[in-house]
């Protein structure tokens, strides 16, 4: 019996105020069959770290993310408070 856990990025949607929501999918396979699977959904909002994310959202994140769409996002932020 060989049990396998994998993490895959599921999908990588942009959201209206250019943060990106992040769905990872934890599969457990037994003797590669798949017995159990579940989601992770998170948020990067602009200006995050993004070092330890997968190489697509870091791609995703790197041609999004340009100096003006973090400043206008920390901007909404202090509007916001």
């Amino acid at each position: 019996m060989i049990l396998i856990e994998k993490k895959i990025v599921h999908s990588i949607k942009i959201l209206q105020s250019n943060q990106i929501e992040v769905c990872i999918s934890s599969i457990i396979e037994k003797d590669n069959v798949e017995i159990a699977k579940t989601f992770h959904r998170n948020v990067l909002c602009p200006g995050d770290n993004i070092l330890n994310e997968n190489e697509k959202v870091q791609l995703v994140a790197n041609l999004l993310w340009t100096n003006e769409v973090i400043n206008n996002y920390k901007l909404s932020i202090t509007k916001n408070i």
